[in-house]
């Protein structure tokens, strides 16, 4: 596994001479594929070839959590939103949690199966009805659903050979902001916030490999946003929770995180924090400019990092078409059908 500190992505549905560049620098460790960068299974299949074949070791990643946030689609099963399953709870919890371990294995196998290592999934806020970004991408409202659902959903991705990456650590469902265009504030107290929003960070510690934090600035708890604070990521995450796995930034390009000075600046902070790695995404000046000051730094990470990293890389069972003739493809993608026809109030 590269030691690179640095996920950036791509243009388009095809590297560029440039890009090649970019890639052979040691400080980039991984890239994000985005919907840009995908026309059917076969292109980014050789996509995903041509990349492996000039730099094995990176972390390839997408953001596949279904709903409207699915970046592959065409010749993929259109995944439903995760509250489908915290609403198919209400009524029957044991045909939810089926549901949720199949759609989490298909989910997972299908990603596998192009060579892409992991999606940035599940989401574990919680939905109070609150936050417009979140609402229908975490699973409910109640922390004790939630946490049964993900769990099953996350056994279904292990299942398939995907670790699990939970968002928004330590919750972005509480606030009303897009950390895409602004940056929220989320003014409640800690013990608020520990026996809520955190619920689902709590219990599924032990079981994720990944974890990105929120660009959310909890004011009365820490002066800088998660992902930019040891107290949330090392005091909180680390020590009280326990959590042994990786640390990603979200994108350091939103606008919950421009707040808090250059891009060079947000790398450094977020890395001081205790981030094992740093996505800098749709800006590749400012992508380059993470590279260079990478470059001039050196990397200043434990030597841990790279060991939580190397827990994120997907065991490739199964390549496409291959992986829709497992026995499991079938009856996971007729659950698939069944939940696309489920109503959320």
């Amino acid at each position: 596994m590269s030691s690179g500190a640095l996920m950036l992505d791509l243009e388009g549905s095809h590297l560029r001479r440039e890009e090649m560049h970019l890639l052979a620098q040691a400080e980039v460790g991984g890239v994000i594929f985005f919907a840009r960068n995908y026309e059917d299974p076969q292109q980014l299949m050789r996509l995903v070839h041509e990349i492996r074949r000039r730099r094995p070791d990176l972390l390839l990643a997408v953001d596949q959590e279904g709903g409207r946030v699915q970046r592959l689609r065409e010749g993929f099963q259109i995944l439903p939103e995760m509250a489908v399953f915290g609403a198919l709870y209400e009524r029957s919890p044991e045909e939810a949690l089926t549901a949720a371990h199949r759609v989490g294995w298909l989910m997972a196998s299908e990603v596998l199966a192009l060579g892409i290592d992991i999606s940035f999934a599940p989401v574990l806020d919680l939905n109070p009805g609150v936050s417009e970004i979140i609402g229908h991408r975490a699973v409910h409202a109640d922390p004790t659903i939630a946490i049964a659902v993900l769990q099953a959903y996350i056994a279904g991705m292990q299942a398939a050979g995907m670790a699990a990456t939970g968002k928004h650590f330590p919750g972005h469902g509480s606030v009303a902001a897009d950390s895409h265009l602004d940056l929220p504030i989320d003014h409640r107290s800690w013990a608020e916030i520990e026996q809520y929003d955190l619920q689902p960070f709590k219990a599924l510690a032990s079981v994720l490999r990944g974890v990105m934090p929120a660009h959310v600035l909890y004011a009365q708890v820490d002066e800088r946003p998660a992902g930019f604070s040891s107290f949330w990521l090392q005091d909180v995450l680390r020590t009280r929770l326990g959590y042994q796995g990786a640390i990603l930034s979200d994108d350091l390009s939103m606008r919950g995180a421009v707040h808090y000075g250059s891009v060079q600046e947000r790398t450094d902070l977020a890395i001081a924090a205790g981030c094992d790695m740093v996505l800098v995404c749709n800006d590749r000046a400012a992508a380059e400019q993470t590279l260079a000051h990478l470059q001039r730094q050196g990397d200043r990470r434990n030597a841990a990092a790279t060991q939580r990293l190397q827990g994120l890389r997907g065991h490739f069972r199964m390549h496409w078409p291959a992986q829709q003739q497992h026995p499991d493809y079938a009856a996971a993608c007729q659950c698939v059908q069944r939940l696309r026809a489920e109503r959320i109030n």
